[in-house]
């Protein structure tokens, strides 16, 4: 359903009736009118909320729409800013400690004017001054304010993933185990990137492409951050002998180089330059020197 909303210099513009304007989301506000204050926006559900003159475009007349982010300010009010944090509500993010208060909790810098509360209550252990926490920013549900919970476990998806085998995703790196470092995917579930496929260590709050090795039956995310299978084995294989004709038919690289050189020289982890290598000495392609590799006549 739509309906006429009036005119302005750039002429009649249409807004669809019935959209949810959301808390700790942005979104799409007609401008009402404009105070000493700043440009009141038709929120619908939320009635007129403030956007601040500084936030405010210079150019902005009535009827236009504007594209904000809606939180609380300092005295709880709804307002609005042009400006995005670094993640909105039902987004998971690592955000850092910029205050910690003896009796609310700590506070968070997500991008914005006003710090974001982590609450005790909310808090898997004590936090100090400058740590980097992993969080997932959401609407409490008795104060109705956005806060941060540093328990995301509670809040990542219950129901089986539904990832493919070599999938590409988005990753955020949010700790580290004996086995390697876990990583939200696609801001809905959690997966291990082991330490045996990565030539550095990561750091925690981190954001990176990666793939989905393996599914288990368990539910549970194998994760890489090379293409799994031939279409990552059949590049890099042309990239060696490239390297090779560029070196005059020999490198110092082999399967026993460290992974630091590995990643330095081609980019790759040592177990994907392992498979490339063997592929090519299958192919006879290459032989192997002890240490290096020489092409093949």
């Amino acid at each position: 359903m739509e309906r006429r909303i009036g005119r302005s210099t750039h002429g009649v513009m249409r807004l669809r009736c019935g959209s949810v304007v959301s808390l700790g989301k942005r979104n799409l506000l007609q401008v009402v009118r404009e105070t000493s204050s700043g440009i009141f926006l038709d929120a619908d559900n939320l009635g007129e909320i403030l956007l601040p003159g500084k936030h405010a475009p210079r150019d902005l007349r009535q009827y236009d729409v504007v594209d904000v982010f809606i939180y609380r300010d300092s005295e709880d009010r709804l307002v609005c800013t042009t400006d995005s944090p670094h993640a909105m509500v039902g987004e998971f993010a690592c955000l850092r400690v910029s205050d910690v208060h003896a009796r609310l909790g700590a506070f968070l810098d997500w991008g914005l004017a006003k710090d974001l509360l982590l609450p005790y209550s909310a808090q898997t252990a004590p936090v100090e001054l400058g740590q980097l926490v992993p969080v997932v920013v959401r609407v409490d549900p008795v104060t109705d304010r956005i806060v941060a919970s540093a328990r995301i476990y509670d809040f990542l998806g219950t129901e089986p993933p539904r990832f493919q085998d070599g999938e590409a995703v988005q990753l955020l790196i949010v700790g580290k185990t004996p086995l390697g470092f876990n990583a939200i995917v696609n801001n809905s579930h959690i997966g291990l990137l082991y330490q045996t496929d990565l030539a550095s260590p990561l750091e925690i709050g981190a954001r990176m492409p990666g793939f989905v090795r393996r599914v288990r039956e368990d539910g549970k995310l194998d994760l890489g951050i090379d293409a799994v299978g031939y279409e990552r084995i059949a590049p890099l294989t042309e990239r060696i002998m490239q390297a090779l004709a560029a070196a005059g038919g020999r490198l110092s690289l082999d399967d026993d180089s460290s992974p630091e050189l590995v990643r330095e020289t081609f980019g790759v982890s040592k177990r994907v330059f392992k498979q490339a290598l063997g592929l090519l000495y299958r192919e006879r392609r290459i032989v192997f020197l002890h240490p290096g590799i020489e092409a093949m006549p």
